[in-house]
């Protein structure tokens, strides 16, 4: 999806910010998707968890922000804790 492309989602407009995606031994562990939706930011997030026999993702949040610039502060700094766990993040 394009992030200047608006999305009709419940009623609402929504726009994706941005989307980044963590892996440890070529195994996705977390994506985090940040969207401005009613005049709000989210960040979704889908965690996978190295160790389990869970096939579906934990989906922890969703995690509300007043503006872009603090969402994506959020997502920066959780990408920055997973590169400093051995991940590999990209956009």
């Amino acid at each position: 999806m394009s992030p200047d492309r608006p999305v009709e989602a419940s009623g609402a407009e929504e726009r994706e910010l941005l989307v980044r995606t963590a892996r440890k031994g070529g195994k996705q562990v977390a994506t985090m998707r940040s969207v401005a939706r009613g005049g709000e930011c989210v960040v979704e997030c889908e965690v996978y968890p190295v160790s389990g026999l869970h096939v579906d993702p934990l989906r922890p949040g969703p995690y509300r922000f007043d503006n872009e610039e603090d969402a994506a502060r959020f997502v920066d700094e959780a990408a920055q804790a997973l590169t400093y766990l051995g991940c590999q993040v990209s956009a």
